[in-house]
């Protein structure tokens, strides 16, 4: 099987990158391989379906550029292809005086990011959120929610049109280039062979990488977010999405209130250190995976670095009771029995030797490759534009520019 492009990982940013790769060259022969029996499985199908604004990205920066042209290419895709998006907004809440400071520093972060923000008062706040507490919130209006799922098989069925194919239960093995191709060696299945290589990879992004030959960096470490779900009699305790004010010093959000497209709100994510990249089940173990991280020097560098808050998700993650003092200090009516039980996500979070966490896009290239080695969040909402800079990429083209 001889195709001009094959691309690996039936996530968001994978199934972008083959569309787009058809809409350039019309008439391509593509391959897109997934190794589960679905698109969108792994990270794209557990996050919280948020269409993110871009609130808390470096002004300028590209994931901030990549976020604020997403919100808008996702939201007119999804028109064009009658999935539903409910633009319910955000709300940061600062419940104490320093977290007024972090707001106050996010909104001009907003400001030179050209995302329009409401300042709101306590009472303000209370007006639009009667059952959250809170000294002051900003608003942010182009956040909105949407399915994952759903766009990635509209994106599947949008390849199939253009005469691509998405071959599922399709697991790569190992890759080798050659000067005029890329050989890809299934396990239980014939090679392919392409032209062009596109990894879109995920959670496995660095072992395909290293597969390939490739010097790799870093190290994907598994980070679980644990949701849970209230129930359906206060599936209205909220209009808008809402989060606690961020702390500068933690790499993650902190647990917030999302509404979800089909009606239920859910609370959370936590970030736990995971021990199986590919395992949602509470306290699932994967030996092959553990070993990964706890040989990796900068894991330890990280966890040196990180200890305080990784305990204090750990307790999160352990006692229930934790988990909810987090939710209350914006929303002090909730009690454990609303805490019901809700899939978790697994984050792919990138590091390096030194222990840095990667925060940005990070790729590696030969002459028929392309690996995508982190896409981290907004990934799913910035997927179409990501993938016409990863198109531009393989078809050594200058990117386009980001409105």
């Amino acid at each position: 099987m001889r195709y001009e492009y094959c691309v690996v990982g039936g996530g968001i940013v994978g199934l972008a990158t083959a569309r787009e790769l058809l809409l350039r060259r019309p008439g391509a022969s593509l391959v897109l391989l997934e190794k589960e029996g679905s698109v969108a499985t792994h990270q794209t199908g557990h996050n919280s379906g948020v269409i993110h604004a871009g609130v808390y990205y470096a002004p300028g920066s590209l994931k901030a550029r990549l976020c604020r042209a997403g919100n808008k290419a996702t939201t007119e895709f999804c028109a064009e292809h009658g999935i539903p998006v409910e633009h319910c907004g955000k709300l940061i809440v600062a419940t104490n005086p320093l977290e007024v400071g972090r707001l106050d520093a996010l909104r001009e972060r907003c400001r030179q990011n050209n995302i329009a923000t409401d300042e709101l008062n306590d009472r303000e706040l209370n007006v639009l959120e009667p059952r959250i507490t809170g000294i002051k919130a900003l608003l942010v209006r182009t956040s909105a929610i949407v399915d994952y799922r759903r766009v990635s098989q509209m994106l599947a069925d949008d390849i199939r049109r253009l005469g691509g194919q998405v071959l599922l239960g399709s697991t790569v093995h190992s890759l080798s280039e050659h000067s005029s191709e890329i050989e890809v060696r299934l396990e239980q299945a014939e090679p392919i062979r392409a032209s062009h290589l596109i990894a879109c990879a995920g959670l496995q992004s660095d072992r395909l990488a290293r597969a390939a030959g490739l010097a790799v960096p870093l190290r994907i470490i598994p980070f679980r977010g644990e949701y849970f779900q209230l129930p359906a009699e206060k599936s209205a305790i909220v209009r808008h999405l809402i989060y606690p004010a961020p702390d500068p010093e933690l790499p993650f959000l902190g647990v917030h209130l999302t509404r979800m497209i089909g009606g239920q709100v859910t609370v959370g994510p936590n970030a736990v250190l995971g021990f199986s990249r590919e395992g949602y089940a509470h306290f699932s173990f994967n030996l092959r995976d553990a070993a990964e991280t706890f040989g990796f020097p900068g894991f330890w560098r990280v966890l040196r670095r990180h200890w305080r808050s990784s305990l204090k998700e750990l307790g999160g993650s352990l006692l229930k009771s934790r988990y909810l003092e987090e939710c209350r200090r914006y929303c002090p009516e909730l009690v454990l029995d609303d805490l019901l039980p809700y899939p978790a996500g697994i984050r792919a979070q990138a590091v390096l030797h030194d222990g840095t966490l990667v925060h940005d896009f990070m790729f590696a290239e030969t002459e028929r490759m392309v690996h995508v080695l982190n896409a981290p969040s907004p990934a799913a909402t910035a997927a179409l534009p990501i993938a016409r800079m990863i198109a531009a990429r393989s078809l050594h083209e200058t990117p386009p520019e980001l409105n």
